[in-house]
C-alpha cells in the first residue's frame, strides 16, 4: 500500500469518539442561548421599543432610525455580556454560502483620542457598506464600482458565534439591485402573503396574514479527515472524480435507519447541542441509505428564518465535523454508485388564525379552501415546471437528479390516490356536489401490543420531485449544498402569481352576477383539467415516464446551462416583475452568475481530473506494468520456452490491458484539455457554459471508466488514492 494511503487508513482506524460535554440540562433550558430572540429582547429593550420591533417583524413595517438606536443599544449590551467583542452583517451573496466582515465594537471616546470605548449605533446595525465588486453580480457591478449595501433584516434574529455578533442582512448594489438570495426571498414571501390573504378572505374574512413555512431535511456524508486529505479530488471539488464501486455499498440496504456508529453519534450529539443554543429546533437524525450518509431535520419554521438556520447549521456542522476528525461532504453526489444527498424542502402555507391551507378539513367549507390552494399550487407548478427545475439546478445537483433515490430532472407532482380521486370528482361534478376528504383511516396491524396506526391520506413516492404529503408539499429535488432561498423564492413567487390570477378570474365572474361558490368551483374545474399533465403517480425513474413527460409538454431538458434559460423567458420575467420580486435586469444578471459558476466548477473538475491522471494514476499503472514486464523477463531466464509461453500469457494480457487503458486516458485527457482551451476563448457566459457541458464534461465519464478499470488491476499496495471501501466504511 502506498505510504500516504497507508498512513491515512491507519490514522482513520485509530479514531475514537470525541467526548462531548453537555450541560446536564434539558434543551429547553438553554435553547436560543446565543440568539437575540424575543425572550432576550424583552430583557434588553424597553416595552415601547419591543412592541415596535415585534410589529415590524410580524407585519413588515419599517423601523425608523431612532428605534434602531434603541435596539442597537440593547443588542450590544446583551452581546457584550455574552462575550462578544465584534459584530458583522451576515449576508447571503450569490455563492450559495454566507459572507461576513467583522468589525470591533471599539471607537474613540468623544474628544479623547487616547481612550476608546465600545460603541454600536442604530446606523451600524441598520446598514453597512461591504465591497460589492468581488462578489458575483452578473455584470451589475464592475470592479471599479465597489459600493454595495447590507441592510438589517429584523425578522431574523441576531446571534453570536465565538466573539462576534452576527446580524442577518440583505445585500444590494449601490443602484438598488439584489446581489443576494435573501432580498428576493423576502419579496416573494411578501407576495405570497398578500395574494394568499386575498383568497383566504373569500372564506374567512378575519385572516390578516399568511405565513410560508419550510422544514428542510439535510442529508450529508462524513469522511474521515485523514482519508479526505489523501484525496485531492475531494479537497478541491468535494466529490470523487474517480474510484471503483466497493464490492459492498448500499445494495443490502442495511445502513438506512441502522445503528449510528459511535463516532458519528458523538458528532450528532454535539451538532444537536450547538443547534439548540442557536435556536435551531433539530428534531431528527439518522443513518441515510448510502454508507457514511446521514440526515438531520428540524421542526418546521417560518421560511425566511428556516433558510437562515439551515445556512447556520451547515456552517456549524463543518466546524464540529473537523473537531471530530471528520470532513463534512455536502456535495450532491460525492460518490458514484450510491445515493446522493438532497435537502428536501417541506413547504406549506398557514394563516395567522391557525388554518393550514394544505390541511384537509372536516367541513365542506374547509375542504373547499384546501382544494382551492391545492389546485392553484398544482397549476402554478405546471405552468412554471421549467422555472422550478432551474431554481434547484446546479453542476453538483445534475449528478444526483435521476440517480438512485433522487427524483428525476423532470418536475411532476405526486398527490396519492385519495387526493387524486377528490380532484377527479371535482372535475366531473357540478357545484352542488359536496366535496370532502375522508378522515384519516385506521389500520389495525393485528399485533396485540401495537396500537392502531393512523394512515395518512397520501402514500409516499420517493421518485417524485414535488410530492403532497398530507398537509404540505415536499420539494425533494433541492440539492444538499444549496441555499433553500433559490427554490423557495421561485415556488412562493409562482404560487403567489397564480393566486393573483385566480382572484382576478373570480372577480370577473362575480361581477357578472355569478355566485362566489359557483365561480370557485367552475374555475377550479378548469384549473384541474389544465394542470392534469403535472400529476404523476408512477415511477419517475422509468424511461417510459421520460417519454410520457415529453408528450405532456413538461420540461425534459437535462443540460444545466440550458435549464437556466427558464429564468428569463417572458413568462418568468412577467411573474417576478409583476410581484416586485426580481427585475428583468436582475434575472439576466443572476443567470450570468449561474453560467459562470457552472463553467468554473466544470473547469476545476477537469483540471483536477487531468492532474490526478497524469500525477497519480498513469505513474502508478506504469510502475505496476514495469513490474509485470520485469517478472516476464525473469521467468524467461528460468523456464524453457514452452513453459515460459504458458506462464507469461496471463501477465502479457494484463500488461496489454494496462497499456490500452493508459493510452485511452492519455488520449482523452489531451482531448479534454484541448476542448477546454477552445471553450475558454468564448466570451459569452451562456455559450461558454454550454461548451463546457457539451465538449468538456463529456470526457469525465470516459476518463473515469479507464481509471476505475486500472484500480481493479493495479496492485492494491501501490494505489495512491483511498478506495471507496475505505472512504465509505471507516467511521
Amino acid at each position: 500500500m502506498s505510504t500516504l494511503r497507508f498512513k491515512a487508513v491507519e490514522e482513520a482506524l485509530k479514531r475514537v469518539p470525541v467526548d462531548v460535554v453537555t450541560p446536564g440540562k434539558m434543551p429547553s433550558e438553554y435553547f436560543g442561548k446565543y440568539v437575540f430572540n424575543r425572550t432576550q429582547m424583552s430583557k434588553y429593550l424597553s416595552k415601547e421599543t419591543m412592541e415596535i420591533v415585534l410589529e415590524a417583524i410580524d407585519s413588515g413595517t419599517t423601523l425608523n432610525r431612532g428605534i434602531a438606536d434603541h435596539v442597537a443599544a440593547g443588542m450590544k449590551m446583551w452581546a457584550v455580556e455574552m462575550g462578544a467583542t465584534h459584530y458583522t452583517h451576515w449576508f447571503q451573496p450569490l455563492t450559495e454560502g454566507t459572507a461576513e466582515k467583522h468589525d470591533s465594537f471599539i471607537d474613540y471616546a468623544d474628544d479623547q483620542r487616547n481612550n476608546i470605548i465600545e460603541r454600536f449605533s442604530g446606523k451600524l446595525l441598520a446598514q453597512q457598506e461591504p465591497d460589492a465588486s468581488s462578489f458575483p453580480s452578473g455584470g451589475i457591478r464592475n470592479t471599479f464600482e465597489a459600493r454595495g449595501y447590507t441592510a438589517w433584516d429584523p425578522s431574523s434574529p441576531a446571534f453570536i458565534i465565538d466573539d462576534t455578533l452576527c446580524i442577518p442582512t440583505v445585500f444590494i448594489s449601490y443602484t438598488g439591485e439584489a446581489l443576494d438570495y435573501k432580498t428576493p426571498l423576502l419579496k416573494a414571501l411578501n407576495a405570497v402573503d398578500k395574494a394568499a390573504v386575498d383568497v383566504c378572505k373569500l372564506f374567512y374574512p378575519d385572516v390578516k396574514k399568511v405565513y410560508s413555512f419550510l422544514g428542510w431535511e439535510q442529508e450529508y456524508f462524513l469522511v474521515d479527515k485523514s482519508l479526505y486529505y489523501a484525496r485531492p479530488d475531494l479537497i478541491l471539488t468535494e466529490r470523487t472524480l474517480m474510484g471503483h464501486e466497493s464490492a459492498k455499498n448500499q445494495q443490502l440496504e442495511d445502513h438506512y435507519f441502522g445503528s449510528i456508529p459511535p463516532r458519528v453519534a458523538s458528532f450528532m450529539q454535539e451538532v444537536e447541542y450547538e443547534a439548540y443554543k442557536y435556536g435551531i429546533p433539530l428534531k431528527t437524525c439518522h443513518n441515510e441509505v448510502a454508507p457514511n450518509q446521514f440526515e438531520l431535520a428540524p421542526i418546521y419554521g417560518e421560511t425566511n428564518l428556516a433558510v437562515d438556520q439551515n445556512l447556520l447549521i451547515m456552517s456549524l456542522m463543518h466546524r464540529i465535523a473537523d473537531k471530530h476528525n471528520f470532513k463534512l461532504l455536502l456535495h450532491e453526489k460525492p460518490f458514484a454508485g450510491v445515493n446522493g444527498s438532497g435537502k428536501h424542502n417541506n413547504w406549506s402555507l398557514c394563516t395567522d388564525t391557525g388554518i393550514g391551507l394544505f390541511t384537509p378539513g372536516k367541513s365542506p367549507h374547509d375542504n373547499l379552501l384546501f382544494v382551492t390552494f391545492l389546485v392553484n399550487t398544482l397549476l402554478a407548478v405546471y405552468k412554471h415546471n421549467a422555472l422550478l427545475k432551474a431554481s434547484i439546478m446546479s453542476a453538483n445537483n445534475a449528478h444526483r437528479l435521476g440517480a438512485n433515490e433522487a427524483p428525476p430532472a423532470i418536475i411532476s407532482v405526486f398527490l396519492g390516490k385519495q387526493i387524486s380521486a377528490v380532484l377527479d370528482k371535482i372535475e366531473n361534478s357540478s357545484e352542488d356536489d359536496e366535496i370532502s376528504v375522508d378522515e384519516l383511516k385506521m389500520m389495525k396491524l393485528g399485533v396485540a401490543h401495537i396500537p392502531e396506526v393512523l394512515i395518512d391520506n397520501t402514500d409516499r413516492n420517493r421518485t417524485s420531485p414535488f410530492a403532497f404529503t398530507g398537509n404540505r408539499f415536499e420539494f425533494r429535488a433541492v440539492g444538499s449544498s444549496a441555499n433553500c432561498s433559490s427554490a423557495m423564492t421561485a415556488l412562493n413567487s409562482v404560487v403567489a402569481a397564480q393566486l393573483v390570477e385566480f382572484k382576478k378570474e373570480l372577480d370577473k365572474k362575480t361581477e357578472k352576477g355569478m355566485k362566489l361558490e359557483t365561480a370557485i368551483f367552475e374555475t377550479l374545474r378548469h384549473y384541474i383539467k389544465e394542470s392534469k399533465a403535472i400529476r404523476f403517480e408512477g415511477n419517475g425513474y422509468s424511461e417510459e415516464w421520460k417519454k410520457e413527460a415529453g408528450k405532456r409538454g413538461l420540461d425534459c431538458e437535462t443540460s444545466v446551462p440550458l435549464i437556466y434559460d427558464a429564468y428569463t423567458t417572458p413568462q418568468s420575467i412577467e411573474v417576478f416583475e409583476s410581484l416586485g420580486v426580481l427585475s428583468e435586469k436582475e434575472l439576466h444578471a443572476r443567470n450570468e452568475v449561474k453560467w459562470e459558476t457552472y463553467t468554473k466548477k466544470i473547469q476545476i473538475e477537469g483540471r483536477v481530473l487531468g492532474d490526478l491522471c497524469m500525477n497519480h494514476i498513469i505513474p502508478v499503472a506504469t510502475e505496476y506494468q514495469t513490474m509485470l514486464l520485469d517478472n516476464i523477463y525473469k521467468m524467461k531466464s528460468v523456464f524453457d520456452e514452452e513453459k515460459f509461453e504458458k506462464l507469461s500469457k496471463e501477465d502479457a494480457a494484463i500488461i496489454e490491458e494496462i497499456a490500452d487503458h493508459i493510452t485511452a486516458i492519455n488520449r482523452n485527457v489531451y482531448e479534454m484539455v484541448e476542448a477546454r482551451k477552445v471553450a475558454n476563448k468564448i466570451e459569452d457566459a451562456r455559450e461558454k457554459a454550454i461548451a463546457y457541458h457539451d465538449t468538456v464534461e463529456t470526457y469525465f465519464s470516459k476518463i473515469r471508466y479507464h481509471v476505475d478499470k486500472l484500480e481493479l488491476i493495479v496492485d492494491n499496495r501501490m494505489w495512491t488514492l483511498p478506495k471507496y471501501r475505505e472512504l465509505l466504511f471507516i467511521s
